[in-house]
């Protein structure tokens, strides 16, 4: 006899086994050429790119295209890159959000101050193209992981809730 619990975890267990969805990448710079360039560089990868233009426009983005990384410049209007990055790490909801931080400043302040802001990596302009594309691949791979992780944890919830006392 199938309870309603044995559902739940036929749907969960068909949930997990699904192909894994592409990786979203949002790049964020309000220099059209370095955009040019980072998506050009990104050519390869299997993923969806978004493009964000400018600090506001990047928290708006990460709103409605969910992204797995964020490719973000230091120096934006309406707001830094340090603050978005502050805004996002600091929100439960896009915290695991990596952040990459692509721009040409890189005095040791600038480092810390991204540091601190949050930053799951840095690299300085100009970009070299295997640096990125490796530091990519490690990063969305490192996400990805914490997402099953996250899976598996609310599966596992799950199954003790369903096999508990009163069930």
């Amino acid at each position: 006899m199938l309870s309603a619990a044995d559902g739940l975890f036929e749907k969960e267990d068909e949930r997990l086994m699904a192909a894994p969805r592409k990786s979203r990448i949002l790049i964020a710079d309000d220099n059209a050429t370095n955009v040019e360039l980072l998506e050009v560089y990104l050519t390869g990868l299997d993923c969806d790119l978004a493009i964000a233009v400018d600090g506001r426009d990047t928290l708006d983005k990460v709103a409605s295209f969910k992204p797995d990384l964020i490719l973000l410049d230091i120096m934006m209007p309406k707001l830094s890159g340090f603050e978005v990055c502050k805004q996002l790490k600091s929100n439960p909801q896009t915290k695991g959000i990596m952040i990459l931080m692509v721009t040409a400043l890189n005095e040791l302040g600038d480092i810390e101050r991204a540091v601190n802001a949050g930053t799951d990596d840095f690299l300085s302009k100009p970009v070299n193209k295997l640096e990125l594309l490796k530091r990519v691949e490690i990063m969305l791979r490192l996400r990805h992981v914490e997402d099953e992780v996250e899976r598996l944890r609310r599966y596992i919830e799950g199954m003790e809730d369903a096999t508990g006392p009163g069930a």
